[in-house]
């Protein structure tokens, strides 16, 4: 996908800005005028910026299960410990306690994180250095295995909801690192196809939410419309979750968004859509509308390529219409969102 490098860096930072409302708090804004020449110094640079403002609030600390041998009691007795401190002719309790601590794992991908931009050389040395200087703060902070995280895992209450974006910024940069077969060291990789596909779909439903809550956009589960003599057929088939869907009275807009370098597959050297796109978006526009009233539309939405024919279709399959489109996310910023508002016209 050819891009213009400084408009494509900066609507990564407006798309990430969506997705995540913490890059509009906090005095982030200067870093959409700032010019990047690679997406891992914008990444670097948020980073460094929440980090430093997390720092200013404090670490995110959690308690964590510690068993020491001590000479007063604290927290609970572990008497097997104990009688085998006494055996040993050591007059020592042995204790089992919570201790408040920083070093927990939220704080250990921060710091593995830090430690990968430090060294990676594709990152400015201006932003490096800055990025060294956070790491005496984790000192107390253990080190972890960057394969061994399970990112689905995590947990985010009131006292660490800052830490949802930081975390998700360390996930778009761990999960782009290659190992070389040459030194077994990371090195960073490009942003990935698969990177945008998932910033792309959170992008559009959080611009909805945020400009067109009447619209009342969520993803949604869809049912299949099934015979009730078959329902126990159900079971075997694949559960239906579209990107987006929007209410307009009783009109509705099934969305679901596409991220790919080529935007149109070849069939006997023809250009046409995706097959299982578009076979993907009647299946849920069909199944949505159980009644067959006609009131539910669906659009495939692709981000624009660089390639001279690409997706462009409105048509009605029974009663039902389905448009594709491609969002050009290589423009200003402006121009992007006068195209989602005119996508609404449906």
């Amino acid at each position: 996908m050819t891009r213009d490098k400084n408009i494509w860096i900066h609507n990564i930072y407006y798309m990430l800005s969506y997705a995540f409302e913490e890059l509009k708090k906090n005095n982030y804004e200067y870093i959409a005028r700032e010019e990047f020449e690679r997406i891992q110094d914008l990444f670097a640079e948020i980073l460094y910026k929440g980090v430093s403002a997390q720092l200013k609030r404090g670490l995110h600390r959690e308690y964590v299960n510690r068993t020491e041998d001590l000479s007063i009691l604290r927290g609970r007795l572990d008497i097997r410990g104990t009688i085998d401190n006494q055996l040993r002719c050591r007059n020592m309790l042995r204790c089992e306690y919570d201790n408040l601590s920083e070093n927990n794992l939220f704080n250990r991908i921060l710091k593995a994180t830090l430690s990968l931009l430090c060294r990676e050389r594709s990152v400015s040395p201006v932003r490096r250095a800055k990025l060294k200087q956070l790491m005496p703060f984790f000192l107390e902070v253990d080190e972890i295995d960057i394969r061994n995280i399970r990112w689905n895992s995590f947990v985010y209450q009131r006292n660490n909801q800052v830490y949802r974006m930081l975390i998700n910024i360390c996930y778009f940069i761990i999960d782009g690192m290659l190992m070389t077969t040459e030194t077994g060291k990371y090195r960073m990789a490009t942003f990935s196809d698969e990177h945008m596909c998932r910033l792309f779909e959170r992008f559009v439903l959080e611009y909805y939410r945020v400009h067109h809550r009447e619209l009342s956009p969520n993803p949604d589960r869809i049912a299949w419309n099934i015979c009730p003599e078959e329902a126990t057929m159900i079971d075997f088939l694949p559960a239906m979750r579209s990107d987006i869907v929007l209410h307009r009275g009783d009109q509705t807009l099934v969305i679901d968004t596409k991220y790919y370098s080529h935007a149109m597959q070849r069939h006997f050297d023809k250009p046409t859509i995706h097959s299982a796109n578009m076979y993907q978006i009647f299946t849920y526009v069909k199944n949505f509308d159980v009644e067959d009233t006609g009131k539910v539309s669906g659009l495939l939405l692709y981000a624009k390529t660089d390639e001279d024919i690409t997706p462009d279709l409105s048509a009605s399959f029974g009663k039902n219409r389905i448009r594709v489109k491609t969002l050009d996310l290589n423009q200003k910023f402006s121009g992007i969102t006068q195209q989602l508002e005119e996508l609404l016209e449906w």
